[in-house]
């Protein structure tokens, strides 16, 4: 059986998953492999539709916080044994990993110092690149200092650099080639598992009895009830957490924020073959870049650049009141701002005279880190708070998920006494206390950016 069969209407279960993105799956996947009746509902056509789909998928591992790398790096452990982790054999139709390895230029604000002091705790490989290795292991970069970033209008956006920059490098990082996929290779190991999807529908009321949640109603008047459900809508999380009358004790907020990913064609010095920077046209693919200098990353794709934002204080954040408002296209204005601060870093990239690439919407929470947690309403989960950088810990959000219905549904009080999950692959240990929907937030800004 496959996510998407033949969908008979189930009149009851023992969790409901609500959103059948990266995570909604893997939280799917996961919770019916510890035996339960799992119902996933999504009101697109099928698994990834939404915001996973508009994705850079990238796998890696600088993260400000402990919690942080080491989810990213018992994740990675997860996405390089795919099959495995599915429960299935290797072959066509799963997403695959493909290892670029990551630099992270040496801005200020980068974090680098922190950063190396968790890889080594975590037992993370990494290199430590001046400028001149930079130029040399990445062909056409400009090591040129030119931070804060700018907005295009800023008359000093263009001066020249006042110093040169040196990165980090993490050589097992790099990107999952197909974001979508990896979302249905997730929902079909949870159906292999039980799971029941069904999409193109659409939740209107979380039903209660006797003071706990007992399952959902769709709008096609179908009731599926069921003592646990999770949370996973992705940007319409926080409606749906509005919708179930939950949040009033949350520390942290979620907002729709759009955001653009534009596609351009690698350049390629003097008409040859080989493309410098992350990759090109006859190459193998080169590393992704994080440039916080100039407010951008770029990937590679095939003989393409994907250049998205770290979401830079210069740009303004397109804040959507109804996720489904959202223009998925492009907009010249984006375009111009990201793929120019690009072609600072990569002097020979061209930039088009006409936008292309995808927008989609984050689930972005106040301090960008996700909510993996229990609420007050005893039986609803969230897990939410996630887009931007949790694509590549969705192996572990599923078992994150799965750990805490398992122990608080038995009794454990996880607000007064949080648990831990320790990684199958890596052994390190991870406090959920960290996604808390009540963790503590710094006093009038958030603590990190999206990156982490």
């Amino acid at each position: 059986m496959t996510a998407g069969e033949p969908d008979t209407l189930p009149s009851g279960a023992d969790a409901v998953v609500v959103g059948v993105g990266v995570i909604g799956a893997a939280v799917a996947l996961e919770l019916a492999r510890t035996g339960r009746r799992v119902v996933a509902v999504d009101k697109s056509g099928g698994a990834g539709h939404g915001s996973t789909s508009a994705s850079s998928a990238i796998i890696r591992f600088n993260y400000s916080t402990w919690e942080g790398v080491a989810t990213a790096w018992e994740s990675r452990h997860c996405w390089t044994r795919w099959a495995e982790h599915l429960g299935t054999v290797r072959g066509p139709g799963l997403a695959a990993f493909v290892r670029t390895g990551a630099v992270l230029l040496d801005a200020p604000g980068s974090g680098t110092p922190e950063v190396i002091a968790l890889f080594e705790r975590a037992g993370v490989p990494y290199e430590r690149w001046d400028a001149a290795t930079l130029r040399g292991r990445i062909p056409g970069i400009d090591a040129g200092r030119y931070g804060p970033p700018r907005s295009l209008r800023d008359e000093a956006f263009f001066s020249g650099p006042e110093g040169e920059l040196g990165a980090l490098f993490t050589p097992d990082a790099g990107f999952v080639d197909d974001p979508r996929l990896a979302a249905q290779n997730l929902a079909d190991a949870a159906a292999r598992n039980g799971a029941r999807f069904l999409f193109h529908r659409t939740v209107v009321e979380v039903l209660r009895s006797d003071g706990r949640v007992a399952g959902v109603r769709l709008a096609d008047g179908t009731v599926v009830t069921a003592p646990v459900v999770v949370n996973a809508a992705g940007p319409w999380s926080g409606a749906f957490n509005r919708m179930a009358g939950v949040g009033a004790e949350f520390t942290v907020g979620v907002r729709p924020l759009r955001q653009e990913v534009h596609q351009v064609a690698a350049p390629v010095p003097g008409g040859g073959a080989t493309a410098p920077g992350p990759g090109g046209a006859g190459t193998t693919p080169g590393p992704v870049v994080a440039d916080v200098d100039l407010g951008t990353y770029v990937r590679p794709h095939g003989g393409h650049f994907l250049i998205g934002s770290t979401l830079p204080a210069c740009d303004p954040m397109e804040w959507l009141d109804d996720p489904d408002r959202c223009n998925p296209h492009p907009t010249p204005t984006g375009f111009d701002t990201q793929v120019t601060r690009a072609a600072r870093r990569f002097p020979l990239l061209r930039v088009p005279n006409r936008p292309t690439g995808i927008a989609g919407v984050y689930d972005a929470a106040d301090d960008w880190a996700p909510l993996y947690d229990r609420t007050d309403l005893p039986g609803f989960y969230v897990a939410m708070g996630t887009s931007g950088n949790q694509f590549k810990n969705a192996p572990l959000a599923g078992r994150f998920l799965a750990t805490l219905v398992d122990r608080v549904e038995a009794g454990h009080d996880h607000d007064h006494d949080p648990l831990r999950y320790t990684g199958e692959h890596t052994g390190l240990v991870v406090g959920l206390a960290a996604f808390s929907r009540r963790r503590p937030m710094p006093e009038g800004a958030a603590s990190r950016t999206v990156m982490g």
